[in-house]
């Protein structure tokens, strides 16, 4: 395992697993080598100092019952035998009180096999010592002292010199089991001092690899001290985009080159946002001052198309107007054809009715100045409705063919109101002419019939076209009025777009701004 390509976390993880590894296995030797000194204290102190102790309880006893034998044999207060006897008696109490725990231990020993044969040797003499001090004791109250003097110095002392003996033998026997168990729990104590010395130079040497390879790899791996590279990292955090300092010589792929190669890459990418935030900024400006511009003139249209809509309602009025003396004018046109009818057929009435007809014919000449009137001003307002549609630009368009053709029917209706006025004129003559000559009334009469129908079609024509003029001049005046509608709507979204181009201007400024924060030098 290549321990360069490891993570830090690997390699703080693999340094401190080392060393808890050394301190558990320190902790496993240590717990091992207590383990073996505890087992041979408690050794030495639950069995050989518990027998050695009851042993000496033995020895106490049989040293003080020994001496309470004597004192009673020389004694010659019967009193003082009676109490040393009663002493003798607590003092085998005593003695009996350590041999259940000392038969116990005897059992459960290592060594129990020698130390039943010490303690058999211990209890036979035991029993015929205490027969010797029974009959002792037996002389003594039956006033025999020499006798208990005697068996005192020849069975009772030799038997207690052996007891005793026999005692300390085991006392001896269990102080060498204790030294044994001593020296052990030294032994076990100078390896465990050896293992630890030892195990503390390994822990030592590894440790000091680690402490030493650990950092050295990281900051090779970060490329500088990490306060150094705090330091960079707030660089360019507060917009110092300037160049990192040493990244050059870093090691690829450390910290420090890739710092540095952020800060090249964000140099660039904010340099192209600096001059793209610049030129947004600039048409963003630019796009403002346009739509104000745009503004104003889509007022001035919308007001421009507000006074056209009002020309041509009243136009729509006129020739409405129009419209009603055409209509008229076709009924009194069929009534001087029905007279002229007439005429033809009462040749006697020629003089009556061809005066009727001269009236009749002042007024349709009248009617036709008046329809004459009506046609001039179409044309006026056909042409003016052709000037505001010129104005419209491309929304007009559709509004000047409109208007064309109002101008051409207005101009056809003047022709014909002016043919109509000259054919009134030529009948008034006629009509003179034919008071003058009644003989030629007959064939006057025919022409005026012929003139009156001729007027009649061209009165008709001039209705129709009253009519197409009316309903040009409404589809002229819809077109007019939702021309109107568009250019509002227009304004609106000028207005909106000026709005717009307002914000997107402060956004570019407030851009601007944010990356002039940013430093590269």
């Amino acid at each position: 395992m290549n321990f360069n390509s490891m993570t830090v976390g690997k390699r703080l993880y693999l340094g401190f697993g080392a060393v808890l590894a050394i301190l558990v296995l320190v902790t496993l030797v240590a717990i091992a080598k207590v383990s073996a000194i505890n087992t041979a204290l408690k050794v030495n102190n639950d069995e050989h100092a518990a027998i050695q102790r009851y042993a000496i309880n033995f020895r106490g006893s049989v040293h003080d019952r020994a001496i309470a034998v004597r004192d009673a044999v020389l004694s010659s207060s019967a009193i003082e035998r009676q109490q040393l006897s009663h002493d003798i008696e607590q003092l085998a109490h005593f003695y009996a009180e350590s041999v259940a725990p000392m038969e116990r231990l005897l059992q459960s020993s290592a060594d129990a096999v020698q130390l039943r044969v010490l303690y058999s040797t211990i209890q036979g003499i035991e029993k015929q010592a205490v027969v010797s001090t029974q009959a002792i004791q037996v002389k003594l109250e039956a006033g025999d002292v020499q006798g208990a003097q005697a068996q005192l110095s020849s069975e009772a002392k030799p038997q207690y010199v052996a007891w005793l003996a026999a005692i300390n033998k085991l006392i001896d026997f269990e102080e060498s089991r204790i030294q044994t168990q001593s020296k052990v729990a030294m032994g076990e104590a100078s390896s465990f001092l050896m293992v630890m010395l030892a195990a503390l130079v390994v822990a030592l040497l590894i440790g000091a690899a680690l402490a030493w390879a650990i950092p050295r790899s990281i900051v090779r791996q970060l490329g500088a001290e990490p306060d150094e590279l705090g330091e960079v990292a707030q660089r360019v955090a507060s917009g110092d985009l300037s160049a990192v300092a040493g990244a050059d010589r870093a090691p690829a792929g450390s910290v420090l080159a890739s710092l540095g190669a952020m800060q090249a890459s964000l140099a660039h990418v904010v340099g192209q946002v600096r001059q793209a935030s610049d030129s947004i900024a600039t048409g963003s400006a630019e796009i403002a001052s346009g739509n104000a511009d745009l503004s104003r003139r889509t007022e001035l249209q919308a007001s421009h198309l507000q006074q056209t809509a009002s020309s041509m309602v009243q136009m729509n009025t006129m020739v409405q107007g129009n419209a009603d003396t055409a209509r008229q004018a076709t009924q009194l046109s069929t009534l001087a054809s029905a007279a002229a009818q007439k005429g033809g057929e009462v040749v006697g009435q020629v003089v009556t009715t061809m005066d009727d007809i001269a009236q009749s014919s002042r007024k349709i000449s009248d009617i036709i100045g008046v329809i004459d009137g009506i046609a001039f001003q179409t044309n006026i307002l056909a042409l003016n409705a052709s000037v505001e549609a010129a104005r419209a630009s491309e929304q007009g368009r559709g509004f000047a063919v409109v208007a064309g053709e109002v101008r051409n029917l207005a101009q056809r209706s003047a022709e014909a109101a002016k043919e109509i006025k000259g054919l009134i004129g030529t009948s008034v003559g006629k009509i003179e002419a034919g008071t003058r000559l009644v003989s030629d009334a007959g064939t006057t009469m025919e022409d005026i019939v012929r003139q009156v129908r001729h007027v009649s079609d061209l009165i008709s024509e001039i209705s129709a076209s009253t009519h197409e003029q009316t309903t040009g001049i409404g589809q002229v005046s819809t077109a007019v009025m939702q021309l109107d509608q568009s250019t509002q709507q227009n304004a609106a979204l000028v207005e909106q777009s000026a709005a717009a181009s307002a914000s997107l201007q402060q956004q570019a400024s407030r851009l601007t701004d944010v990356v002039r924060t940013f430093r590269f030098d």
